[in-house]
């Protein structure tokens, strides 16, 4: 792959196309103005955006985003599990397409730019492509993948993976998951054909904020992502015995609390060897949970990540070993029970050199690194080839109001995603 000239499209209205002033800004700010309209839907006193899967908010947002596909004349459905597809045809139609988009849905009080951004940065980048009669030769094609944040039931059944059982789904408030798809033009009983493999997508690249504080601290203008970690999550237990606190003596008590503290801390060591991996004791409960009580038994979660599924089955073993030590020194029993196994989703080499040479050709600094969050694209690398595109996130927040990445860091992603389309369609007409 050869890097773009000078003469490439660009989403700052700076394209080497002739517009007047006042056209170059307005599509300068086009973007942003975007991600402002978006986040107006669901907005919250303290400037988030609650805007649940299949609440009327969604359901308005949704219409949104179709009206915006269809003004620059992309052809729109929605599948059986409810994600949006906007295509832009390209001059070999019949080819499987390019994809990108990400989520509109949000925690009950998130910020303007995750998920969200992805989607809008995927409309712009056909904008562009449009106001210039430019068609690539493969269409291509923005996904709003539904409800991201809680079952991800958009991207799985894409991918095949949609849990059979529809109770699995089932909502807070109890509401099935016929009726949810049925609210945003799905079908549950239809779900199945949803799945769609690398015959109908060549590639598929989400842009997304970082969610972290990588990029920022590396003053780093864009990531480009090594792929998705993998994930297990477990439950701990430890029994010990309760006994009365003033009147067990100290070497002999049964302690779960003393003995999960250690377990705590064992973590937090195994999480600080060497590597990219995270190790995280979130939670905790303990029993009988009185001040004048010894702690009779504790459970708490374990969640740890990394790229590599060996590197994560080692760092478990050690921690066995760790809590078969603190569980003699303590005179307690220690269990670790699974509960979540997730496989981490690689970002394809190729498709990370075309990000990589889309920053080199608009001069922006950028880095590898994994992302520690699941995303719509770790389901679609199940049938297609994946990469991820990261813009830094202020302090590293997210999910929460105060999430922000400035409009110049906005159209920065935008633009190395339009080249990294533009790069992967040059790669896939030489093979």
């Amino acid at each position: 792959m050869k890097p773009i000239t000078k003469t490439q499209l660009l989403i700052n209205g700076d394209c080497g196309c002739e517009a007047s002033p006042q056209d170059s800004a307005s599509r300068r700010h086009r973007l942003n103005q975007s991600i402002a309209r978006l986040a107006k839907i669901g907005a919250l006193p303290n400037g988030g955006v609650k805007r649940i899967a299949y609440s009327q908010e969604d359901i308005e947002a949704r219409n949104l985003i179709k009206h915006w596909m269809t003004e620059i004349q992309m052809q729109v459905k929605v599948d059986e599990a409810g994600n949006i597809i906007g295509r832009y045809p390209g001059k070999n139609p019949d080819a499987p397409a390019l994809a990108t988009g990400s989520h509109i849905d949000t925690v009950p009080c998130g910020g303007h730019y995750d998920g969200a951004y992805g989607v809008l940065a995927g409309l712009e980048v056909v904008r562009v492509l449009q106001e210039n009669q430019i068609r690539l030769d493969r269409s291509i094609e923005v996904i709003v993948f539904t409800d991201e944040e809680a079952s991800m039931i958009g991207s799985k059944a894409i991918s095949g993976r949609v849990i059979k059982e529809p109770n699995y789904y089932l909502r807070a408030d109890g509401t099935d998951i016929n009726t949810c798809l049925e609210k945003v033009g799905g079908n549950w009983h239809n779900i199945a054909q949803a799945r769609r493999s690398s015959q109908d997508i060549a590639a598929f690249v989400e842009l997304h904020v970082e969610q972290g504080p990588v990029l920022e601290s590396m003053s780093k203008q864009i990531g480009v992502v090594e792929g998705i970690v993998g994930q297990r999550r477990f439950n701990i237990t430890v029994k010990g015995s309760a006994n009365h606190a003033g009147t067990t003596p100290m070497q002999m008590r049964c302690d779960a609390l003393v003995a999960a503290s250690q377990v705590v801390l064992a973590v937090n060591q195994i999480g600080k060897t060497p590597g990219q991996q995270v190790a995280t004791v979130g939670k905790m409960q303990v029993l009988p949970n009185a001040a004048n009580v010894v702690p009779g038994w504790v459970e708490m979660s374990l969640d740890i990540r990394d790229l590599s599924s060996l590197h994560i089955d080692s760092l478990l073993e050690q921690l066995r070993i760790h809590l078969e030590n603190i569980a003699v020194a303590t005179n307690t029993q220690i269990r670790l029970n699974p509960c979540l196994h997730n496989e981490p989703a690689l970002a394809e080499p190729y498709i990370q050199k075309a990000i990589a040479l889309s920053c080199e050709s608009l001069n922006l600094s950028y880095t590898y690194l994994p992302s520690r969050a699941s995303h719509d694209a770790q389901e679609l690398a199940q049938i297609t080839d994946m990469g991820m595109i990261f813009v830094p996130s202020e302090m590293g927040v997210s999910h929460d109001a105060s999430e922000y990445t400035s409009p110049e860091q906005c159209i920065q992603g935008a633009n190395v995603l339009l080249q990294t389309l533009m790069q992967l369609d040059r790669y896939f007409e030489q093979q």
